[in-house]
């Protein structure tokens, strides 16, 4: 049974965030997604090494506190890191798109008769 979050070393955390403690609110938020954009270089840090690996696919905040076995507030600070550095970017899922970032119509219109000849 691995520890819960709440048992965790302060030291050790104190030592993963650099002593930092808080983060810009607006930053991320859980359901922020995060995508790798490089690799991890020699010398990051173990956590942002982790964490270039696991957003090669977008995930949200939350899941990647539950991946890394860190609380989340952790995980922002070492997120806000690696957006200054530019090797990950961040996007709520909600955010809006402009219309030509959307599907054509037409194509909605030939997704759902696809889906109706099912």
């Amino acid at each position: 049974m691995s520890p819960r979050l709440d048992d965790e070393d302060p030291d050790r955390l104190y030592t993963i965030t650099g002593g930092r403690s808080r983060v810009d609110a607006g930053s991320v938020d859980l359901v922020t997604l995060i995508v790798s954009e490089s690799e991890p270089s020699p010398g990051m840090q173990s956590e942002h090494v982790r964490i270039l690996r696991i957003c090669r696919r977008p995930t949200a905040v939350v899941e990647l506190s539950s991946d890394l076995k860190l609380p989340v507030s952790v995980v922002k600070i070492l997120l806000c890191d690696l957006l200054d550095a530019g090797v990950v970017t961040a996007r709520h899922p909600m955010t809006r798109r402009t219309p030509d970032e959307l599907p054509s119509p037409e194509l909605l219109k030939q997704v759902l008769i696809g889906l109706q000849n099912l």
